[in-house]
């Protein structure tokens, strides 16, 4: 198990490059409202210079505990119309993708909310399947050609295509708060 304490924001990178893989891991938030992700395809010159507590950049695969959109629609009186916590994929930095599903609307306990807009470079997941902090959740990742797609507990819900750069280290990252990562499993596609 790789556990993360979130201080001072950062990340672990591959040793390797990739660019077509398929990776499963299971990941748990360890603190209300927790913030991580998983990073692929950062390129190497971006790392090699990133100041120390900053985040990495390419294509960001979103770990985001529930009490962080609970706490945007505390503090904000409405809910979020820019993320979710159930899988967002996006590019960050010099990373660039087209989403699969620019613009969703989610509809819970009779309260119906849209995230994004049709031209999104964030793709926001098809259903909301992430479980609370403290419980494991699953992540199947399958990034081939410049398209991801993310599977999370056990259904297919976001990704992009056509993005850039398409290949890369891959960067577990953590966000000011404790998550855990376990199961990691990494397989190469040709």
């Amino acid at each position: 198990m790789l556990h993360c304490t979130g201080n001072p924001f950062g990340g672990l990178r591959s040793v390797k490059i990739y660019k077509n893989f398929e990776m499963v891991l299971e990941w748990r938030d360890n603190k209300y409202s927790g913030n991580a992700g998983i990073f692929i395809w950062c390129p190497r010159k971006v790392l090699d210079t990133l100041p120390r507590g900053r985040l990495p950049q390419g294509i960001e695969i979103q770990i985001l505990d529930l009490g962080y959109e609970e706490n945007f629609l505390k503090n904000k009186k409405k809910r979020s119309d820019w993320f979710t916590s159930h899988g967002d994929v996006f590019p960050v930095g010099v990373g660039r993708m087209k989403a699969m599903n620019p613009q969703m609307t989610y509809t819970e306990n009779g309260d119906t909310c849209k995230v994004g807009k049709p031209n999104s470079a964030r793709s926001f997941p098809t259903k909301r399947l992430t479980r609370p902090n403290g419980e494991w959740n699953h992540y199947y990742v399958r990034a081939i050609n410049g398209e991801v797609r993310l599977w999370v507990n056990g259904e297919e819900v976001s990704g992009g295509y056509e993005c850039k750069p398409s290949e890369g280290h891959l960067v577990m990252e953590s966000e000011g708060a404790p998550v855990d990562f376990r199961g990691m499993c990494l397989r190469v596609l040709l």
